[in-house]
């Protein structure tokens, strides 16, 4: 039988097999001999041992798509990033950390911004046009109205998508109100470890459809970007790329330089400010680490 990991705990991988629910499985001997770990998101095949409690061996990994480092996870194909409107306020510096951070695992990013009820027009259209223009797709809903919701299961249909955000913004709720549709047994998964339905301390995928699933994980919640040198901290703006063929200098910072085609994107509008300020604050955070 093949099925997905959908989370792993104290050496059980809990397989999900669709139509066929959620077994407990051990993973055999010869992975640690290749020196080869599941991971949650890997789609494997195991060997069943009990059908009445639900347990098997994983036998074989199946090719993964990718796999990423932190959270240690395998076949991801893009992320959701959520954030809040209004109460809170969005903290665009963190935002674009969770940005940055899915540019270096070269995942595209959704954002999704909750709360739209309680939103103005002129809010949510600041916010469209700051990350729209930089490529990013951005969904506006409201968990308590469940306005939106269609919208999102459409970005989300035949995918994996992890879940990232800040806590107070509303992800647990628009999770929860995706997750009633879903076909994963996850209830026996809390029978079986004795712990929370949605423990943030390990990763977890929840099934909401056929080759449907999103991944709450407390892995992106660590934003340290202090392993990037400066000078390559651009790299993860893509709204730059188009305009640095345009700076007069080879390796511009875009700080302080003259004739620097970003910033007379920024200037004219084509950049968000907003953006490119946090660029700057991130910029001289990276380089007072070089000098300490």
């Amino acid at each position: 039988m093949i099925g997905k990991i959908v989370k792993g705990i104290a050496g059980f991988y809990y397989v999900y097999i669709e139509n066929c629910g959620v077994y407990a499985c051990r993973a055999k001997g010869i992975f640690r001999n290749v020196n080869l770990k599941p991971l949650v998101g890997d789609d494997v095949r195991i060997d069943v041992l009990s059908e009445e409690d639900k347990e098997g061996n994983v036998v074989e990994i199946l090719p993964r798509k990718n796999e990423l480092i932190r959270p240690a996870v395998a076949n991801i194909d893009q992320a959701l990033v959520i954030f809040a409107i209004v109460k809170p306020n969005p903290n665009f510096n963190l935002l674009d950390r969770f940005l940055i951070k899915m540019e270096q695992q070269k995942l595209p990013s959704i954002i999704c911004f909750n709360k739209q009820d309680i939103a103005s027009k002129e809010e949510k259209e600041a916010l469209r046009s700051a990350y729209e223009s930089c490529g990013y797709q951005t969904l506006f809903v409201s968990a308590l109205e469940r306005e939106g919701m269609e919208a999102l299961r459409g970005t989300l249909a035949g995918k994996t998508t992890a879940v990232a955000g800040p806590s107070g913004v509303g992800k647990s709720t628009i999770i929860n109100c995706l997750h009633p549709e879903a076909k994963m047994e996850t209830g026996s998964i809390s029978r079986k470890i004795e712990r929370g339905r949605h423990t943030t301390r390990h990763s977890e995928i929840i099934a909401l459809g056929e080759d449907t699933y999103i991944m709450d994980t407390p892995g992106f919640t660590s934003l340290s970007i202090t392993e990037i040198p400066k000078e390559e901290l651009g790299i993860y703006y893509p709204e730059f790329r188009q305009y640095e063929p345009s700076c007069r200098f080879s390796g511009c910072a875009h700080i302080s330089e003259p004739g620097c085609g970003v910033k007379a994107a920024v200037e004219n509008g084509s950049i968000s400010r907003v953006r490119y300020e946090n660029y700057k604050i991130l910029y001289q955070e990276l380089k007072e680490k070089k000098r300490y």
